[in-house]
């Protein structure tokens, strides 16, 4: 594998000890760069490796829809380490308490986890390598091209950071190896208690789970499989209509890592058909996807109005006392009651699915900014409604399309307007000469 793709987060008195995998971000056995170096590190020390998830019992805002889905694809990743003789530890609680505790319970030699650009994530890490004296490594194993490598700074747009990733994909676009068995002694296979795992939540049980998409590595490839077969060759062509079904449904298992972004690219690429639907799918899976993990490493108020350029902040403040034609509370947005009966469709859809289309994303994240009394509440809104709901929550994705759309973010300025100031406009005539907007209020009533 690429070396670029590992950090010391920590260096530390080498031990003999097993090595640690820290699953947290990349939940899947194959096609996993984490779990192939911690294989290989625990090869040369002739150590074994013990996987473990760390399950924090109230995260953010997910409810029992993404925990559900979380925990059935959990579920699946410790079957299929047994099959390689790899103990998987499902541990609930405080991360900075639990993985330094099994650390010393093993008498652990190194630390290896995934990377996660989020500030409670990276702040987990900050307070486990307080605590321990091993090695702690982090392995990209998200990203085609590696974060950290490809830039040290925010970029600004996709213009940007599309060169730079670009030019190394030849170089980090390469095959995965298989995982080989590991020896052991099989009675650390213990199986974990899931029903009591379920019973710890301390979470909204409210929000229902979801049944139209199953969870798991080995649906995500057969979900793939299916988009590369049935709908790619008019991707470009219906992306942008919420009324086809054209789109990948592959978010919510790159969300949770249950598939490779790196496995999807290289598929892709293997499609013969719409180069321009190839192309476009690209650019949303790599390019989009890995600006969305720059801004939210190197912008630490990635989810607040504070986040935004100065620019987006100057117009919207200018803007802050406009009148707004009509202006709702949190309880009316999440309860679908504005007078908008296109913007309670988006919002029921996602309520409903647990994922709205990303088309409709967009114009529901921006007239949440034309009907609150400000931009930063607009923004707290969207981010709580986005992380309440969708199966793909919580995600430098979520993040990052609410701040384009509410704050310009890797975004220009536009002609000015009340309210938006600078920021893009989107209104519903935009979206009537686009798709059938009677259709898709009709499908989500």
């Amino acid at each position: 594998m690429n070396p670029n793709r590992i950090r010391i987060l920590q260096n530390g008195i080498e031990k003999s000890g097993p090595v640690i995998y820290w699953m947290q971000r990349d939940q899947r056995v194959n096609d996993n760069w984490a779990l192939i170096y911690s294989l290989k590190k625990a090869r040369e020390n002739n150590t074994p490796l013990i996987v473990v998830f760390n399950l924090v019992d109230n995260f953010l805002e997910a409810t029992f829809r993404q925990y559900d889905f979380m925990l059935k694809g959990l579920k699946e990743v410790e079957a299929s380490l047994h099959e390689k003789n790899i103990p998987f530890y499902l541990l609930t609680g405080l991360p900075e308490i639990n993985i330094p505790k099994l650390i010393d319970e093993t008498a652990a030699g190194l630390l290896v986890s995934d990377f996660n650009p989020l500030k409670i994530v990276r702040s987990w890490k900050r307070d486990v390598a307080k605590k321990i004296n091993i090695p702690f490594h982090e392995v990209d194993a998200h990203n085609v091209v590696p974060c950290l490598f490809v830039s040290g700074k925010e970029e600004f747009a996709a213009y940007t950071i599309r060169p730079k990733i670009t030019r190394l994909l030849n170089e980090f676009l390469d095959d995965f190896p298989s995982i080989e068995k590991q020896n052991h002694l099989s009675k650390q296979l213990q199986k974990n208690d899931w029903q009591k795992v379920y019973e710890q939540l301390r979470i909204n049980f409210d929000v229902r789970k979801i049944d139209w998409l199953i969870p798991g590595e080995f649906q995500a490839h057969n979900q793939l499989a299916f988009f590369i077969e049935s709908k790619i060759e008019k991707y470009n062509e219906e992306r942008n209509d919420p009324t086809k079904d054209a789109i990948s449904n592959m978010s919510p298992y790159l969300h949770f890592g249950q598939i490779s972004a790196q496995r999807i690219a290289i598929e892709i690429q293997k499609f013969n058909g719409n180069e321009e639907s190839k192309n476009s799918f690209l650019e949303e899976l790599i390019v989009r996807r890995e600006l969305a993990d720059n801004f939210c490493y190197f912008n630490n108020n990635y989810d607040s109005f504070e986040g935004f350029r100065n620019w987006a902040k100057g117009t919207l403040n200018n803007h802050l006392k406009d009148e707004r034609e009509y202006l709702y509370n949190l309880d009316e947005f999440e309860n679908a009651s504005t007078h908008d009966p296109l913007w309670n469709a988006a919002q029921n859809e996602m309520r409903v699915k647990g994922k709205m289309h990303g088309y409709m994303r967009m114009y529901w994240a921006k007239k949440i900014l034309d009907w609150s009394i400000s931009p930063g509440k607009a923004l707290q809104i969207a981010n709580h409604l986005n992380d309440k709901y969708e199966l793909d929550g919580r995600d430098p994705n979520g993040y990052t399309g609410t701040a384009w759309s509410i704050g310009g973010i890797h975004d220009r300025a536009w002609a000015e307007r009340p309210v938006f100031g600078k920021i893009r406009y989107m209104n519903y005539n935009g979206c009537k000469r686009k798709f059938d907007v009677d259709k898709y209020i009709s499908i989500n009533s």
